[in-house]
């Protein structure tokens, strides 16, 4: 297969305005933006990944594919490894034909569902890929799981390309969204961007036989520590201007880096009283479907991208 003639969707990054930055940079010519990336395709592992949301992931697991960089520079984030735009990710960076050989392996194996992390800035490369894939006679389920700062004309060039969509809604407080991810504009960006999914999808779920989710939104909020108030005004958000029969993931896995172990707020883990506020809210507002963690989950998700597989 000639892949070179399957491209034709990296064109738009010549004049990059694919996520709300609209650096408008010339990533092809080596001109970069905000997210630092290329023209190519800069992914740090693609594995099975048998931690997400039982709907996503099941027992087999989903294969993840893991982008560089980021759109979003969350000063917590857990996977900094990867996305931190000062590093010089040029390491990470795949022919296509490898990307594509890595995905097949795992569909091989009986994995029917494609997870695409961090894709906001590499949607092009990402349309690619579903093609090719397509084009070879898979055809998995496909996951779009996102920090929430996509911009809502991006969303709408999904449409019937991503089946499943996996946003987090990380804030409704506009100096909490600049202070933590540099981003004061997330909730207005964010709210957008998740009506063009909902208007997409609706509120409801749709599983197969498995009980896996085959078409839908999942939305991902991570309660975060001493800011309860922000995590009430994102479900009263929800429910309200979107639907309280959505699905919610709500997590308690937050847990301080290296890089903030010694913030006045974020230097410690979320207290039990903290996210049992936030479960109290969900339920009073009568969004039930969906999950919570565990409350000891901060224990279990801690990524190391210098391993083959980080989760392992």
């Amino acid at each position: 297969m000639n892949f070179d003639s399957l491209t034709g969707p990296l064109k738009i990054l010549e004049n990059c305005a694919l996520c709300p930055r609209n650096c408008h940079a010339d990533r092809i010519n080596g001109r970069y933006g905000y997210c630092g990336s290329g023209g190519d395709f800069y992914i740090a592992s693609v594995c099975i990944h048998r931690g997400e949301e039982p709907a996503i992931s099941g027992q087999e697991g989903i294969c993840n594919i893991f982008f560089t960089h980021c759109n979003l520079q969350c000063i917590y984030c857990q996977n900094h490894q990867i996305s931190d735009n000062r590093i010089n990710h040029s390491f990470h960076r795949m022919e296509l034909e490898e990307v594509i050989r890595q995905i097949t392996r795992i569909l091989d194996q009986g994995i029917n569902r494609v997870g695409f992390v961090s894709p906001s800035h590499f949607v092009p490369q990402m349309k690619v890929i579903i093609q090719i894939v397509q084009s070879l006679g898979y055809k998995p389920v496909w996951v779009y799981n996102t920090n929430g700062y996509d911009k809502a004309e991006t969303i709408k060039t999904l449409e019937g390309i991503i089946d499943v969509y996996l946003p987090d809604f990380k804030y409704m407080d506009s100096d909490l969204a600049g202070h933590y991810s540099g981003a004061r504009d997330y909730p207005e960006v964010a709210s957008k961007a998740l009506k063009e999914m909902y208007r997409q999808k609706g509120a409801t779920l749709m599983s197969g036989e498995d009980h896996l989710a085959e078409s839908g939104i999942i939305v991902r909020h991570l309660v975060l520590p001493d800011q309860v108030k922000n995590s009430l005004n994102v479900l009263r958000f929800l429910a309200e201007e979107i639907s309280p029969r959505i699905h919610i993931s709500l997590m308690a896995q937050y847990y301080p880096s290296e890089r903030v172990k010694s913030h006045p707020q974020l230097g410690r883990s979320v207290t039990e009283s903290e996210y049992s506020q936030v479960v109290d809210e969900m339920e009073k507002l009568g969004m039930y479907h969906g999950w919570i963690q565990e409350f000891e989950s901060s224990d279990f998700y801690r990524p190391d991208f210098d391993n083959i597989h980080p989760f392992e």
